[in-house]
């Protein structure tokens, strides 16, 4: 195990990639942070917390479970998805830590079609480690990390760095 990104340059990156979702989207009162459960979650909590601070702000956060969209053998289908917000004709805005395979995000972009119509739905995550098998792109990306496929990313929020192993 390797430490790619450590403490200091994970918070510039939050910073930076923060600067990037208010630079593209002038109405900060039509967006809604979607954190894909589990390790999205804590980095749109980061955005959220920044933008209040850089802006003044206050993003709402919705947490999305994926699950029951799955397209492998680990689809559960009793999982309902709920947000407190309405998101028609809101721009979310997608948080996960990697983008690997693209599969997580297809997955989590059916739910939110199945809640309602986002005018746009735009993608923030913390690593794009390549290997696609679906045509995803991120709109917002803290660090590209080519990796090989046997290798792992794990982006650690808590103590705020990436690990290669």
């Amino acid at each position: 195990m390797k430490v790619i990104i450590e403490k200091d340059h994970f918070i510039r990156t939050l910073k930076r990639m923060t600067h990037e979702v208010i630079e593209r989207n002038e109405e900060l009162d039509k967006i809604i942070l979607v954190g894909i459960e589990k390790k999205g979650t804590p980095i749109a909590k980061e955005i959220q917390a920044l933008i209040k601070s850089f802006e003044g702000v206050d993003i709402p956060l919705e947490t999305i479970d994926i699950s029951s969209h799955r397209d492998d053998l680990k689809r559960v289908s009793d999982v309902k998805i709920e947000f407190k917000n309405d998101i028609n004709d809101k721009i979310i805005i997608l948080v996960d830590d990697v983008l690997y395979t693209g599969r997580t995000v297809r997955a989590a972009m059916d739910a939110i079609m199945d809640l309602g119509r986002p005018s746009k739905i735009e993608l923030a995550v913390f690593v794009d480690r390549g290997h696609r098998e679906l045509p995803i792109r991120a709109d917002f990306v803290g660090k590209s990390i080519p990796t090989s496929r046997d290798e792992m990313i794990i982006c650690d929020s808590e103590n705020k760095e990436v690990i290669l192993k």
